[in-house]
């Protein structure tokens, strides 16, 4: 069943940070060092971009494969 555009960015959200949010995770790293806290924030425009732009077929797509993947590990 297809997920939505907001779900989907959650889902992701979710995947990569775990239950921090974006922005906290962003100064964690900021506090470990600020050279990596400056990509980090980078990183969290780009994903947000990607988000914005990517249809929301090819958003659930991934996260079939994703969880497909998931399935896969031992």
């Amino acid at each position: 069943m297809p997920i939505s555009k907001p779900e989907a960015k959650q889902r992701l959200e979710q995947l990569i940070f775990e239950d921090a949010l974006p922005q906290d995770w962003v100064q964690d790293v900021w506090g470990l060092s600020p050279i990596l806290g400056d990509s980090a924030a980078k990183l969290i425009e780009v994903f947000e971009l990607l988000i914005e732009h990517c249809p929301e077929e090819k958003l659930n797509h991934l996260l079939q494969t994703l969880a497909q993947e998931a399935l896969e590990q031992p």
